[in-house]
């Protein structure tokens, strides 16, 4: 006879199928995405373009690359002082270089974050560790929504006004929500207003999100969204350093209209943003005056520079792992005489 219990799925397997079913989806826009782009522009030359680099510009935007996860975790950093927790910034700095490992590594996207929180939580309390996380990205995102609108009106001649409408209203509604999590008067009242299917979910992450932010406070918050309009005009200039690593004239301040919005493509599920970043490049790069196949090299550059530089988190979990391994060891041969 079966258990009734056994009946009905329970919360973990629901969880696993949903996580399944995003990543099935991100990869299959990526697929999509990828394929379109590929049967409409010529492969050869875009291959041509990306073989054609200078170093010297692909090593600057390394570097970029990998200094903005100290900018990031420096970030982390102010928001768990603002909520009276500490961590070192070494500790700190590892853990940002591990999630981005996972993030850049595994198809779900979620892996870089939850590392983050879990290993976090052995050193301060679990929803502190789990409500800076989400902080952390919501910060980014606002800095990331307000260059966006900021951007928009000295958009290239040309620019699809359907695109111009459809950014505008993502970055609007990102920023409305937003200011309304920070201000946790009105985050409050939403959550008493949502079905408690979703305010449980995630076991209450909604909650802990907003505990963590009312402990930051204002000035703390304020102080992590200036470190992330950092961390974005050193995305531009990244993108800027490819750039001339392909010899294109494209000028900064192209980049710094276009990146942002860019950068928004991540939003979409895919693995890192390939395939739909590819899509846009085209259209986005067309004022520049640079091909579509220049274009796309340009994004694909950029997206083979973000995963060699995550890759710096591989030796820091290995070693991490290794080091914790050997103290769990060490623990358990200290306690083996004393059972006996």
């Amino acid at each position: 006879m079966i258990d009734p219990a056994d009946a009905e799925p329970s919360p973990d397997r629901d969880n696993l199928t949903r996580r399944r079913l995003m990543t099935l989806l991100k990869v299959g826009v990526t697929i999509a995405g990828l394929t379109l782009v590929l049967r409409s522009l010529d492969l050869r030359a875009i291959l041509t373009i990306i073989g054609d680099v200078n170093w010297s510009w692909v090593a600057v935007g390394a570097v970029l690359m990998m200094l903005s996860l100290v900018v990031r975790a420096y970030r982390w950093h102010l928001l768990l002082r603002g909520s009276n927790s500490t961590i070192r910034f070494g500790r700190l700095l590892a853990l940002y270089l591990i999630g981005s490992f996972f993030n850049a590594f595994l198809p779900s996207g979620l892996g870089g974050d939850v590392v983050r929180a879990a290993e976090a939580a052995q050193d301060v309390d679990a929803d502190v560790a789990v409500g800076t996380v989400l902080v952390d990205r919501l910060t980014g995102l606002m800095a990331l929504f307000a260059m966006a609108l900021l951007v928009l009106p000295f958009r290239p001649a040309g620019f699809p006004a359907r695109l111009t409408v459809t950014i505008a209203a993502i970055s609007l509604a990102g920023l409305l929500f937003g200011f309304t999590l920070i201000d946790g008067r009105l985050f409050h009242r939403l959550i008493r207003i949502l079905p408690i299917r979703i305010i449980t979910l995630g076991d209450g992450f909604l909650e802990r999100l907003a505990v963590a932010i009312q402990n930051c406070g204002g000035k703390t918050l304020a102080g992590a969204l200036l470190v992330s309009v950092l961390f974005n005009l050193m995305q531009v200039s990244w993108w800027a350093a490819t750039g001339r690593a392909l010899h294109l004239a494209v000028p900064f301040s192209y980049f710094l209209l276009i990146v942002p919005i860019m950068a928004l493509a991540l939003l979409v599920p895919s693995i890192g943003g390939l395939g739909v970043r590819e899509n846009l490049a085209p259209l986005l790069f067309g004022g520049a005056g640079i091909t579509p196949e220049q274009a796309v090299a340009l994004t694909l550059l950029v997206f083979g520079l973000e995963r060699v530089a995550s890759l710096l988190g591989a030796p820091v979990y290995l070693s991490t792992s290794l080091r914790r391994n050997r103290e769990q060891k060490q623990l358990d041969e200290a306690v083996a005489p004393q059972n006996h």
